[in-house]
């Protein structure tokens, strides 16, 4: 008998608010950005991948390519992302360093 699998897909699990949260808290922990702009389209495909795009003002498409953690998105665009999502980003000094 052959074992058939799936490949793991985060998106069927962020069924919660906190679960969001946490998992973008766990994405920016990491520091790779091509990482955290592949968490966000995570979420984006979680929260409905369509209504963002016409949120942000891009196809879907553009917007899959820019969240697929193989594509440099702008700026502009993650904050626009996040703000659709109803996330923010905070700044806070690192290990306890003062800005300079």
């Amino acid at each position: 008998m052959v074992l058939k699998t799936r490949e793991f897909d985060a998106f069927q699990f962020l069924e919660t608010e906190e679960g969001i949260e946490e998992f973008m808290i766990a994405a920016f922990e990491t520091g790779d950005a091509a990482f955290i702009a592949k968490s966000l389209g995570v979420v984006a495909k979680a929260r409905n991948m369509s209504r963002l795009a016409r949120e942000v003002g891009m196809s879907r498409s553009a917007l899959y390519r820019a969240l697929s953690g193989e594509g440099n998105p702008e700026f502009a665009t993650i904050a626009k992302v996040m703000h659709a999502l109803g996330l923010e980003m905070t700044v806070m000094p690192v290990n306890g360093r003062k800005a300079a």
